[in-house]
Parts: structure tokens; sequence; C-alpha cells
């Protein structure tokens, strides 16, 4: 019997690696999509640490580049496809909002349409956001399907249009095409410049006397974080559900940026108040306030279940950067 194949956008970052190698160990043939970069060892560094780079076949491409993912659709033809390709970084939106329309948005444009022309008998799965929420949460506190959407960065604009358009070629080619909605999860894999892992990352570096100081930007916004390994098991039951549809993927937890330093800090013996600065330049010019998931329906239809607690994420990221630094 022949292997499924999987063909992922994104493979190199933080949910990329992580689904490689949950698919291995389902035994798919896995390939991935890797933009050029200048310093060669940053275009596969996490397949490559983690070990998992030599069972992979990698190609060169971009979501803006309609024929390289013609090129390599017709030398994969995929069972499956898992759009996690992304520019990831909500704050450098701002700065880069035509970029991030262009690869968010119009990237998901140009895979669905080979997918559709190519092979219209895979399946597809697109890395949705929390963030196309913005600042709407129901009147309990929660987000979910039926909540409207209404973003407040170029990265949550972006990701509108790319889950908009899932929807529309599956009603109107007959796609199973699917979003996962997936709140915020870290890692271990997450890159420093995310604040989970900068708050991680700084405190171990002052525990260390590396760093004096962590300077932060709004520490009284609300994220449902959980981890990635978790939400990588509900992209593959959501893709292979018998019906395409949207799930969202959450703990239905809410921490403040505030209780994340001060969790961490507490885990290294030390209090948060006398390293953090604040600094107006990791500010949004307009802030997502407040983030949590109702996942339930994604709990009952597809049986998924995370198994890290917001403390035991924090454990294994703090493990990381006492090795590392």
């Amino acid at each position: 019997m022949n292997k499924k194949k999987a063909l992922i956008t994104g493979i190199n970052g933080q949910d990329g690696s992580y689904l490689t190698e949950h698919l291995l160990s389902l035994d798919y043939e896995v390939y991935g999509i890797v933009r050029r970069h200048s310093v060669a060892e940053n275009q596969n560094y996490r397949l490559v640490k983690n070990n998992t780079n030599v069972d992979v076949t990698n190609f060169y491409g971009d979501l803006t580049d309609y024929p390289s993912l013609v090129r390599i659709v017709s030398e994969v033809m995929p069972d499956e496809i898992y759009n996690l390709g992304a520019m990831s970084h909500v704050r450098i939106s701002f700065d880069m909002p035509s970029y991030t329309i262009q690869t968010n948005a119009l990237g998901v444009l140009n895979m669905l349409e080979v997918y559709r022309t190519m092979c219209p008998e895979a399946k597809f799965y697109q890395a949705s956001s929390s963030e196309m929420f913005g600042n709407s949460v129901d009147d309990d506190g929660s987000q979910r399907l039926t909540t409207p959407m209404n973003p407040v960065s170029p990265y949550g604009c972006a990701k509108v249009m790319g889950y908009n358009l899932v929807r529309h070629y599956r009603h109107a080619y007959g796609l199973h095409a699917c979003n996962g909605i997936l709140f915020n999860h870290e890692s271990p894999r997450r890159g420093a410049n995310f604040v989970t892992n900068k708050v991680v990352k700084g405190a171990v570096a002052i525990k260390k006397g590396l760093q004096d100081k962590l300077e932060l930007g709004n520490m009284d916004s609300y994220r449902d974080w959980g981890h990635s390994k978790d939400y990588v098991r509900a992209m593959h039951k959501i893709i292979n559900h018998d019906v395409a549809d949207e799930f969202i993927v959450a703990t239905g937890e809410t921490h403040s940026v505030r209780d994340l330093c001060e969790t961490v800090f507490s885990k290294l013996g030390m209090n948060y108040e006398e390293y953090i600065v604040q600094n107006p330049k990791f500010m949004r010019p307009e802030e997502l306030k407040y983030l949590k998931g109702d996942s339930q329906r994604t709990r009952e239809i597809l049986g998924w279940e995370p198994e890290y607690t917001f403390s035991t994420m924090l454990d294994e990221m703090i493990d990381r950067w006492n090795d590392e630094l």
C-alpha cells in the first residue's frame, strides 16, 4: 500500500517541524516548501536540529511565486496540503503590510488555485488565526465560529481573506478545503522575538547573569496560549474529518503578558517587576486586547484534547534556554 503524501508550506516553522514529526510517525511521505535564504543553514534549521531533515524532501518555492508552486505540486501530487507558510509576526505586519497581504492572503489564493487545477482530489488545510477576531468577544468572554471577525492588524486582515477564500473554494468547486482557527501556540521552537519565548529566554538570561533587563510592550494583553505539539495533532484531525469544515483549536484559558512574566520569573525564583521595562517600540499601533477560544465543538467532533498545560509548556521552554544559554 502506498504511503500518503503530505505537502507542507512553512515546513521549517515551529508548527511545520512538529507537524512533520507527527506525520512521519504516522508513516506519511512528507514534502516541504522552503524559501531561499541567504544563510543556507536557516532554511531548514528546525528540521536539521531535530533530525527529521533526512526523512523529508524539500523544494525551493514561495507562496508569492505561482510557477514554483505549480512545479512542486506537479512533482509531488500530494494527498494532503497543509498551508502553514506565512509572514507570521503580527507586530512586524504593521511595518510590512504589503508583503503580509501578498503572502498571507494572495499566497493562499495561489496555493488554492494550484490545488484546484492540479490535484482537486487532495485535502487542503489552511492555518487560520485567532487574530482574525480582533477585539470581538462574545458575552461569555470567548471567541467561537460565530464571533464577528474584526481584525486589528495587517496580519489579521490578510488571514481573514485567506480564511474566506478557503470557504469559497470549498463551496464553489467542491474541494475538501478546511480551516483551523488556531489560537496562540508556543513551544521551545518558537522564535525568540515572539513574546512567550522572548520572556522565557530573557528570564533565563537574567537568572544566569547574561543580561540585566527585559524590554516588552503591552503587559496587559490577554492570550489563550497552548503548545504547538498539541495543535499540529488537531491539524491532522481537521484535514481528515469526513466533512471539510472550520474548527477552533484553543485551550479555553487566557493569561495576560503580565501573568506570563510572573509565572516564568517565579519558576526561576525571581520577581519579574524588578527586571521588566516597557518600551513603546514593541507596542502595536492598534492593540488586540483579549483572546480566549471556545474549542468545545472541536473536542466533541474530533476527539481532540490538549496534553500540555500553560505551566508544563513553559517548563519545556525554560529547559531549552537553560540548555542553550
